[in-house]
C-alpha cells in the first residue's frame, strides 16, 4: 500500500493501492483459508469430515465438509467476507476496461455483441459472488437442501461467466496473454464439472466406494481453476493503482 499526500491545491492523492497486489490478496484469502481448513480438519476431525450420505469408504472430504464444521466455518466465513468487497471492485474495473475498448470498435455487429457480452459478464459475476456468499453462510450441515441449490447456482453462474468472458476476450482482446489462461482454465472447469456430476450420481444413487472422494477431487480442481481464472486480472492490469483522491480527473487517473 502506498500513501501519498500531494501539496497541490488542484488535486490530492490520499491513498494509492497496487491493483495487482489487491487482486493477489483477494485470491489468496480463500486459497490459504481453504488449505488451513483442510489440514486442521483432516488432522483433528476426521470422523466429522468423512461422514457421507451412503456411509461408504471415503478418503477426501468435500469443501463443504471442511468449511462446514466448527471452528473452521468461522475462519472460512471471515475470509469470504474480506474476499467479497474486492471482488465487486474487480468486476467493476473489468467492466470499465472492456467498455472503453468496445467504444473504439468500428464494426457495428461486433460492437453490439461485445456490449451484450460485457453486460452478461458483469451480472453473471455478481450472481457468482452472491452464490458464493450463500454457500458460505448457509452450510450443508445447517440446511443441506438450500446449500445444494445455491451451490448449483454458483456452478452455473461461474461456468457461464467464464464462457462469456472468454468470448468477450476473443472479440476485443484476441492476442491477450490472459485469454490463453482463461480458455485453459475454463476447459479445466468444464471437464471437472462433468466429473463432479458423474461421481455425485455414483455416490448418491449407487453408493460406490471412493465415489465421493473423486467428487471432492473434482470440486477442488474446480475451485482452483475458478481462483486461477479470476487472478488472470493481474495480467490485464499489471501496473494500475486503485486511488483515493480529491480533484482528480473523473474519467482517467494517471
Amino acid at each position: 500500500m502506498e500513501l501519498n499526500n500531494v501539496g497541490n491545491s488542484k488535486s490530492s492523492i490520499y491513498m494509492a493501492i497496487s491493483f495487482k497486489k489487491l487482486c493477489l490478496a483477494t485470491v489468496s484469502l480463500p486459497l490459504v483459508t481453504l488449505l488451513v481448513c483442510f489440514v486442521t480438519a483432516y488432522i483433528f476431525q476426521q470422523d466429522d469430515i468423512h461422514e457421507t450420505h451412503c456411509r461408504v469408504y471415503n478418503v477426501l472430504p468435500s469443501i463443504s465438509a471442511i468449511t462446514g464444521i466448527s471452528p473452521q466455518r468461522y475462519l472460512w466465513r471471515i475470509s469470504i467476507a474480506l474476499h467479497i468487497g474486492p471482488r465487486l471492485i474487480i468486476a467493476t474495473v473489468y467492466h470499465s476496461y472492456y467498455y472503453k475498448i468496445l467504444k473504439t470498435v468500428e464494426d457495428v455487429p461486433s460492437k453490439i455483441m461485445g456490449f451484450r457480452l460485457l453486460n452478461l459478464c458483469y451480472w453473471l459475476s455478481m450472481a457468482e459472488v452472491a452464490a458464493l456468499c450463500g454457500v458460505t453462510y448457509i452450510s450443508n450441515r445447517e440446511n443441506y437442501y438450500v446449500h445444494e441449490k445455491i451451490f448449483i447456482i454458483f456452478m452455473i453462474s461461474s461456468l457461464t461467466y467464464m464462457l462469456a468472458e472468454v468470448r468477450l476476450g476473443r472479440l476485443v482482446t484476441p492476442n491477450a496473454l490472459s485469454l490463453q489462461y482463461k480458455q485453459a482454465l475454463f476447459i479445466t472447469s468444464l471437464v471437472s464439472t462433468v466429473g463432479l456430476i458423474v461421481f455425485f450420481l455414483k455416490h448418491r444413487l449407487l453408493c460406490h466406494d471412493l465415489a465421493f472422494s473423486w467428487f471432492s477431487f473434482c470440486e477442488y480442481v474446480i475451485a482452483s481453476a475458478n481462483m486461477g481464472f479470476h487472478v488472470t486480472v493481474i495480467l490485464d492490469f499489471p501496473k494500475e493503482q486503485l486511488v483515493v483522491g480529491n480533484g482528480l480527473p473523473a474519467s482517467k487517473v494517471d
